[in-house]
């Protein structure tokens, strides 16, 4: 205990403090996934989760989601895979800087065995220039530091770019020793550290317990961990490590599926921070730049060092979710519509204006830019991606819609959805307030807008293929992924294939692609008979002839798409042939909801019902994956097996161990086991 307690006086004195509080009894929980062990630490004013990656690369990260900030280490790659443990838990901290300002972390001890452990390269600063680091091996000069040594002590610390107290990374070598740079191993050839991480960025405010869920939240301890550490009165952060922050898609999304199981205000959190970061004209920001990533974006824009946060509006899909969830929270659910006759929610203030004031913006852009298609609903008119921009809805990796420009999710769901609930909206009255003259009239062409939509818009992305050269893509592109083709086939039979494009190239033409998308419908729109039949064939289908495998519904199936559309959706791509958890989460909803209507032929609701049976088997087999952002598989043994996305040196890149839209399930229990069997 001495040692230890005479380590943390050499840390101190190496980071320039004056002095440290160690706090007890904080909320903490574990992940591991993949390489990653990931340690979730909460209390206070302080809340962190540290990244340890093993194998042949090892680094650690600690990030923090006040501020979206984070440091990190990266080290020299190791001839050997090494594994880290942690030593005991991680305890919060609070630490003034040298200018007695308050820093707020963990200190935590962690072995490893290895021979040899060289530092490369520290990062502190965002998340978003540690999560470029990792990516692309750079970051701004202006973030850099250079280490100190002290005995066995390697520290980093430095103020925030605008002189604002900013962050401190120290590793101390308990076990072993630290010489000539590196840390080196004891006779038993481990090395044990102990790492202090801290943020001066300002602490966000914690909401967990009985203030985010109520009593009809299933009992998964695991997506209740992971929700709360990502939930705060400001806002929600999409996931952790690398998007500890807002994230307009993400949050909707999230708050929508999440909806029955949260509080009235935690509902009103998520909306509230998207209606407070709408651009002037109305657009949903997608992500914020804050911190010291808003002080480079300003350094590189004006010249200045303002931290004011920049929001970003390239993507298209957000602008036309707001309006549905907001018709969920505020027509469809009793107690928003309790709150809405009330005016306790578009009332309240946000800024000089009110919340019913930021809705009218967003409404307002959807009917302006929707007005096109309606009046001449050719594919020329459909809603584009932004000029010069290759993403726009929630598959937003440069790949994710396989170099289109129309994306089927927006274009033949989201938009029919968005002006049918504005409609909805406008008719319930709650927008009178804050509608003038020009609005009314506008409001009220919204019906036939979306009727025009809904009919016209998802027929352009209709594909057919043959039942010949079907069952020819299959058998080659099953041989190619080294997966059966038979269940496949079967499946197929002699019938021709058809489903809705991903996306549509500038010229109209469909990227073949089937895809996961169809659970937007499902749970925001009213599919005709046909539409949800053709819907529950594709997930009942086993991919490779659909999407459907034992560890789970593929989001994409490229098997009738050409060579080079099948190279971008690889199980190493990050929208290509994997798993999301929420894309499961949101057609297990949808399912559940339009299996609650009474206009339904009882061939479709057997459909729907075995579909449901499908999809639940594979989410009951994953289950300890369920938290995780994504994941791939691969096939050996004769059988799919999952495998943690990002574990792969082939993968475009890692999964985060807490995601904000896989712990809806939180709020979609799973059905009763009378229903139908999987493919009946």
């Amino acid at each position: 205990m001495q040692a230890r307690q005479w380590v943390g006086v050499i840390g101190a004195l190496v980071l320039g403090v004056a002095q440290a509080t160690l706090a007890t009894g904080a909320e903490t929980f574990d992940r591991s996934e993949g390489l990653n062990l990931n340690r979730f630490v909460r209390q206070g004013d302080v809340a962190a989760h540290i990244v340890l990656r093993s194998g042949t690369d090892p680094r650690l990260i600690v990030a923090f989601p006040a501020g979206n900030s984070g440091v990190g280490l990266w080290f020299d790659a190791v001839s050997s895979p090494v594994t880290w443990r942690f030593d005991g838990p991680a305890t919060p901290l609070t630490q003034a800087d040298a200018k007695g300002r308050p820093l707020h972390g963990v200190r935590f001890t962690a072995t490893l065995h290895t021979a040899a452990l060289a530092p490369k390269q520290a990062v502190l600063s965002s998340i978003r220039v540690l999560r470029d680091y990792q990516g692309l091996g750079t970051a701004p000069k202006p973030v850099l530091t250079d280490a100190r040594a002290n005995g066995n002590t390697l520290a980093w610390s430095r103020d925030r770019l605008d002189g604002a107290p900013g962050y401190a990374l120290s590793l101390t070598a308990v076990h072993g020793a630290l010489k000539d740079g590196r840390f080196v191993a004891g006779p038993d050839g481990d090395i044990t550290l102990t790492i202090t991480a801290l943020s001066g960025e300002k602490p966000l405010t914690p909401v967990s317990g009985h203030a985010l869920l109520n009593a009809h939240a299933q009992d998964d301890r695991a997506a209740r961990e992971a929700l709360a550490f990502l939930s705060y009165r400001e806002k929600y952060l999409a996931g952790s490590w690398r998007f500890d922050t807002y994230f307009g898609r993400d949050t909707l999304m999230s708050v929508r599926l999440l909806m029955p199981a949260l509080q009235p205000q935690a509902v009103e959190t998520g909306l509230r921070s998207v209606l407070e970061r709408l651009s002037p004209d109305g657009q949903v920001a997608h992500e914020e730049d804050i911190g010291e990533f808003a002080i480079l974006d300003h350094m590189k824009t004006d010249g200045s060092r303002s931290d004011a946060p920049i929001y970003d509006y390239k993507m298209v899909d957000s602008d036309y979710l707001l309006a549905p969830v907001a018709q969920a929270w505020l027509l469809d659910d009793a107690r928003g519509r309790a709150r809405a006759r009330a005016k306790a929610f578009l009332a309240g203030k946000l800024g000089d204006a009110h919340a019913g004031d930021a809705l009218m913006r967003n409404l307002r852009y959807i009917a302006a830019h929707t007005k096109a298609f309606a009046a001449d609903p050719v594919a020329a008119n459909l809603v584009s991606l932004k000029p010069g921009v290759p993403v726009g809805d929630w598959r937003d990796s440069n790949d994710g819609l396989g170099g289109g420009r129309y994306a089927y999710d927006v274009n033949a769901i989201l938009i029919p959805a968005a002006l049918d609930a504005a409609n909805a909206l406008n008719r319930s009255g709650l927008l009178a307030p804050y509608a003038n003259a020009r609005d009314k009239t506008m409001l009220a062409g919204l019906a036939h807008a979306a009727k025009v939509w809904r009919e016209k818009a998802p027929a352009l992305f209709i594909v057919h293929v043959d039942a010949a050269t079907a069952k020819q893509d299959i058998a080659a592109y099953a041989k190619a992924m080294g997966v059966p083709d038979a269940p496949a086939l079967k499946a197929v039979g002699d019938r021709p294939v058809q489903f809705q494009a991903l996306s549509l190239d500038a010229d109209g033409h469909p990227i073949r692609v089937q895809n996961s998308d169809g659970g937007f419908a499902l749970l925001f729109g009213h599919p005709s008979p046909a539409q949800l039949d053709a819907e529950a064939e594709l997930l009942r289908r086993p991919f490779p002839a659909g999407l459907m495998t034992p560890v789970g519904m593929l989001v994409a199936n490229p098997a009738f798409a050409t060579t080079a559309e099948q190279a971008r959706f690889t199980p190493g791509a990050y929208h290509g042939t994997v798993v999301w958890s929420w894309q499961q989460a949101l057609t297990a909803a949808g399912l559940a909801r339009q299996l609650t209507r009474t206009d339904l032929p009882v061939n479709t609701r057997k459909h729907l019902e075995s579909a449901q049976a499908c999809l639940w088997h594979a989410i009951d087999a994953t289950r300890d994956m369920s938290n995780s952002e994504l994941w791939s598989w691969h096939y050996a043994g004769g059988h799919y097996q999952v495998a943690a996305f990002g574990a792969s040196g082939k993968d475009a890149d890692e999964s985060n161990a807490a995601q904000l839209w896989s712990t809806v399930y939180l709020a979609i229990p799973a059905p009763g086991t009378a229903g139908a069997k999987c493919n009946d």
